[in-house]
């Protein structure tokens, strides 16, 4: 089987991520409903971090953990310089909204490449069950701190930004 690098993956047409040099179709397009749960949880941390001059809420952008690695979070929250076409650094948090055809992959997978990268928070988001998880990196492991569909979580972000969310409001 081959083996991809990024060089390759910026030649390609569509979406797509690449894992361990193994290229991963970004397809179908998300559904409705996980658009609108995306767009709200973007919405709940950008109104949350909008006095944070340092630290910025993203929709996907290519996350190149490595030259054979590049992810595409769902949600990122970008704490530092954003200058290049890519991230080059951990982002301060990742939120994935599951799907049929990423549940395995964001569970598993790519829990595992953002614990081992360091990524602080990792919010794991299920449409079908209307439920968020909020995983918390202490030392090198992530640690499931809240598991609901209507609670509220404070995130501690660097340079002192904070972002308090109600995830009972990333479901309307």
């Amino acid at each position: 089987m081959p083996h991809y690098t990024y060089d390759d993956y910026v030649q390609w047409e569509g979406k797509w991520e690449l894992i361990d040099g193994i290229p991963h179709a970004m397809s179908p397009a998300p559904t409705p409903r996980h658009q609108v749960i995306a767009v709200n949880l973007s919405a709940e941390f950008r109104v949350a971090l909008k006095r944070c001059k340092y630290c910025k809420v993203s929709q996907p952008v290519d996350y190149k953990v490595a030259e054979d690695t590049i992810l595409q979070p769902d949600m990122l929250i970008i704490c530092g310089d954003t200058s290049k076409a890519y991230l080059d650094f951990p982002p301060a948090l990742v939120a994935e909204i599951l799907s049929p055809s990423t549940a395995l992959k964001d569970r598993h997978g790519k829990f595992a490449l953002y614990e081992q990268q360091k990524v602080p928070y990792y919010i794991i988001i299920s449409p079908d069950s209307n439920e968020a998880e909020v995983y918390v990196l202490e030392e090198s492991s992530y640690v499931l701190k809240q598991k609901g569909n209507a609670f509220t979580y404070s995130f501690s972000l660097e340079k002192d930004c904070s972002a308090t969310i109600d995830f009972s409001e990333i479901w309307k």
